[in-house]
């Protein structure tokens, strides 16, 4: 993911620090941890080549990444959706790769829906579209909703109208980007009010240079993170650390589900940083929850951050 980057030499004058815990935030939690919460953890793609002999044996075809994929995590923020129409066929293939795990897919939606025009009209293939993503059946996890960085508050009935029109058997986060829809907060404030109305969450993010995007709202008991990292700078797993003590003060006060993707600018390392998390919320949040399993122990960076491997 590009959204968000700054060259490495300026990572360090970045604040990375989260934003307090919003007051809105107080109607959704009940402040009770549940017994067994929703808990998910991926990336945004499994093809990389970068972890074959990695975390992928060695050798292994592209064709065959997923079923590998799915042993080191527990679900996958599906971007290949948003760039193209997938038929039930197609689908119903991935699905069987995960058949008996908890495992789930979290489709983006088309870029054809929300990148090309108005928001208007798209009925027939915003169809299709379901219409392929159902095929998941079991493995169907939360659609995400991101409009362009161009569509501004200025279309922001257009943006509700739709919402609207979507079906209230799936569960829809929102992801916007355009500054304006953060710099005022009656405007941000009337959009997580809409969210919250409809029953869809906010999707949060994390990049160094749009620090806006991390506005840390829940608009519903769940919450979708999209966390971007910077190739294992070690500001990225101060951050982690941040993000660990926020999602188990979340998970504490009642969060149902949580779902947290892992970004990087370069792909390469996702694994890496995953292990680092995945390792303190076990611990922290008492979870039991699966992380990347390296070929090679060695290839774990051994990086000298305060509460690493502790």
């Amino acid at each position: 993911m590009e959204f968000g980057r700054v060259p490495e030499n300026e990572l360090d004058q970045v604040d990375f620090s989260l934003p307090k815990e919003p007051a809105f935030n107080k109607q959704f939690l009940k402040g009770k941890p549940l017994k067994h919460p929703k808990v998910y953890f991926g990336c945004a793609k499994w093809g990389r080549t970068e972890w074959v002999g990695k975390i992928y044996p060695p050798k292994t075809k592209e064709k065959d990444f997923l079923q590998h994929y799915v042993e080191h995590y527990n679900s996958i923020e599906l971007n290949a959706t948003h760039y193209k129409i997938y038929g039930e066929a197609g689908i119903g293939k991935w699905a069987e790769k995960a058949k008996g795990r908890d495992f789930l897919f979290c489709p983006k939606m088309y870029q054809g829906v929300t990148h090309r025009g108005s928001l208007k009209g798209k009925e027939f293939i915003t169809n299709e579209f379901f219409r392929g993503i159902v095929a998941f059946k079991d493995h169907l996890g939360p659609i995400f909703v991101q409009v362009s960085d161009s569509f501004s508050p200025k279309r922001k009935e257009e943006l509700f109208d739709y919402l609207k029109t979507l079906p209230t058997d799936l569960q829809f986060f929102l992801e916007v980007r355009h500054p304006d829809w953060f710099a005022k907060p009656t405007i941000q404030q009337e959009m997580f009010e809409t969210l919250a109305s409809l029953n869809m969450g906010a999707v949060i993010t994390d990049t160094a240079g749009r620090r806006d995007c991390a506005h840390m709202h829940l608009t519903i008991p769940k919450t979708f993170i999209r966390y971007v990292g910077n190739s294992l700078h070690p500001t990225d797993y101060t951050r982690i650390d941040a993000w660990v003590k926020r999602m188990k003060y979340w998970l504490e006060h009642g969060l149902k589900e949580l779902y947290f993707f892992m970004h990087m600018h370069d792909e390469a390392t996702s694994p890496e940083l995953t292990v680092y998390l995945v390792d303190k919320m076990n611990k922290e949040c008492g979870l039991d929850l699966i992380k990347p399993k390296f070929l090679n122990s060695a290839l774990l960076p051994k990086v000298k951050q305060k509460g690493m491997f502790d």
